[in-house]
């Protein structure tokens, strides 16, 4: 799914980042834990420089066990980085992250100045729901569509720390052409610009070859359907989705896999794996070099 959404506001976003990013201490990346390789966002690497950052995998629950815990080895080979797994309604994890944040700033002076920590994310993954849990108040808008937050703001955080929080921002290319595909089932890309039926038959596609016991009992399916077309018309019998003539209605079975994909009630599932990503990658490599 080749997808190029970058509107006005995220570039700005990305301008006032590169400005501010050399003036911090920390940095806490907030990651959806369902897909850490295609939420990261690459430019962050070109911008923090030797700054520690702080990897959340926020939405555990939502994810694969034991690929998490994959992604939090994974990640953790890179210097200066620690990884951190957290759920939506864990309050005592969350603020864990200030203890970490400390540890990472050792040998800061709180007493002369605050520790100037950017908290940062693509839209969708959680990140203003942190602040809120953080701050322990409402000190940033949270939705459930993505690029809620518009403008950077600083947050007063107990124990003299001062949180920068920046709008959720994707990059201008997303690349491996997969990763547009799992931004879109996971809601960080608006649905007006999204093929509904496109991303469920990468998601139908995906359950069938990872996880396909989990979508025979969701649906109630005797035998496991040949492809992912398959399991969607399938779904639409098993739903009574038709449109006009018996045919079944792949807009309303997409809107179904999405939806209860994104809510949890396919399972704990995980679209990617570092093993998986690693090979993406040097693919896309190979197609570029050939392509120059």
């Amino acid at each position: 799914m080749t997808i190029n959404w970058f509107p006005g506001h995220m570039h700005k976003a990305r301008k006032e980042i590169k400005k501010v990013m050399p003036q911090m201490d920390v940095i806490i990346e907030v990651l959806d834990a369902r897909i850490p390789f295609s939420s990261e966002n690459p430019l962050v690497p070109s911008l923090r420089g030797d700054t520690p950052v702080i990897k959340v995998l926020n939405k555990r629950d939502l994810a694969d066990p034991q690929v998490t815990e994959q992604w939090v080895a994974w990640l953790e080979q890179e210097r200066g980085v620690r990884v951190l797994t957290l759920t939506h309604n864990q309050r005592a994890e969350a603020l864990g992250i200030l203890d970490l944040v400390r540890e990472m700033a050792a040998g800061h002076d709180f007493q002369t100045r605050a520790l100037r920590v950017m908290i940062l994310g693509i839209p969708n993954v959680g990140k203003s729901t942190l602040i809120n849990t953080l701050a322990g108040r409402s000190a940033a808008k949270t939705g459930n569509e993505p690029a809620v937050t518009r403008a950077q703001q600083a947050i007063k955080l107990p124990g003299n720390i001062l949180l920068y929080d920046t709008p959720g921002f994707l990059w201008p290319k997303l690349s491996p052409e997969a990763c547009g595909y799992r931004l879109a089932i996971t809601g960080a890309i608006r649905s007006a610009v999204l093929d509904f039926e496109d991303a469920a038959l990468f998601e139908a596609d995906f359950l069938l070859a990872h996880y396909p016991q989990l979508a025979m009992e969701r649906f109630d399916l005797g035998e496991q359907p040949v492809d992912g077309l398959a399991l969607m018309d399938a779904i639409a019998a098993r739903r009574r989705f038709f449109a006009r003539g018996g045919v079944p209605d792949l807009h309303k079975v997409s809107e179904v896999l999405l939806n209860e994909f994104r809510s949890g009630r396919l399972g704990r599932i995980s679209l990617e794996t570092p093993e998986m990503v690693e090979r993406e990658k040097a693919a896309a490599e190979e197609t570029q070099s050939q392509d120059l």
